[in-house]
């Protein structure tokens, strides 16, 4: 374990070294910044706003009493959809989607020796093909998972309008009232903490495949796996400090 965590740190040392060539590195960034955000774009919506209907119909079955306000169930949906639900399981979703392909194309490129190839002519290879996987990861996730929180409470929204238990307006008051600014806080930085555990874990797991195309599969699936025990980890860390 403490062999692999001191390769998985001298890795990330290399790979933010001072680039030979800025320009080369930042076409690279907005390459990866489009795959990561723009390519998962899709899938984080369609997720979101299923998600933020079901914890308002679920919500909304468990609290409805004549004791207990109706603004209620807009007001638990909020706190959850944005601490809990937004970032976590966009981060989990976006693990098995970016994370096993950035783990593959690494993983590809060290078999086929394209990585020897590119140390060869005095390349940085961890700077030159994780640096900007990193970059990307710690600037489109956290926007993505503003996108989510946004759909999820829509989804919210269009689940109350559908049903008659709880009234559009009742829940949108539910969404303003008691607004706590410091669950947004937890909320970016839960983002850019599972951003940069994403891309940095399973970048680690490609860079280090030994052997051929099997062995491409399965450090995709460790670095998946890998991703998501510490996306949970980090979760719990960062809710215990901060709230």
């Amino acid at each position: 374990m403490f062999h692999s965590l001191g390769k998985y740190i001298l890795l990330l040392r290399l790979s933010f070294r001072k680039p030979e060539k800025f320009s080369v590195y930042w076409a690279e960034i907005m390459r990866e910044m489009v795959s990561v955000g723009i390519g998962s774009l899709g899938i984080v919506a369609i997720i979101s706003l299923f998600i933020g209907a079901v914890a308002t119909i679920q919500t909304a079955f468990q609290l409805i009493s004549d004791f207990i306000p109706k603004t209620v169930v807009g007001g638990i949906t909020r706190d959850s959809t944005i601490l809990e639900f937004s970032p976590t399981i966009s981060a989990l979703v976006l693990a098995g989607r970016v994370g096993s392909a950035m783990a593959s194309q690494i993983g590809t490129m060290r078999v086929t020796e394209q990585i020897d190839a590119l140390e060869i002519m005095g390349v940085n290879a961890p700077g030159y093909l994780i640096s900007p996987k990193i970059i990307s990861g710690v600037t489109m996730i956290p926007l993505l998972v503003i996108v989510s929180v946004g759909l999820g409470l829509t989804g919210g929204y269009i689940a109350c309008w559908a049903s008659n238990d709880v009234s559009t307006t009742d829940y949108m008051r539910g969404l303003t009232d008691g607004f706590n600014p410091v669950i947004a806080t937890v909320c970016a930085v839960k983002a850019i903490s599972f951003g940069f555990v994403i891309t940095s874990i399973c970048s680690y797991q490609g860079f280090y495949v030994n052997g051929g195309s099997l062995e491409v599969g399965q450090s995709a699936t460790r670095g998946v796996v890998w991703s998501c025990i510490m996306i949970l980890f980090c979760d719990l860390i960062i809710s215990r400090l901060l709230l």
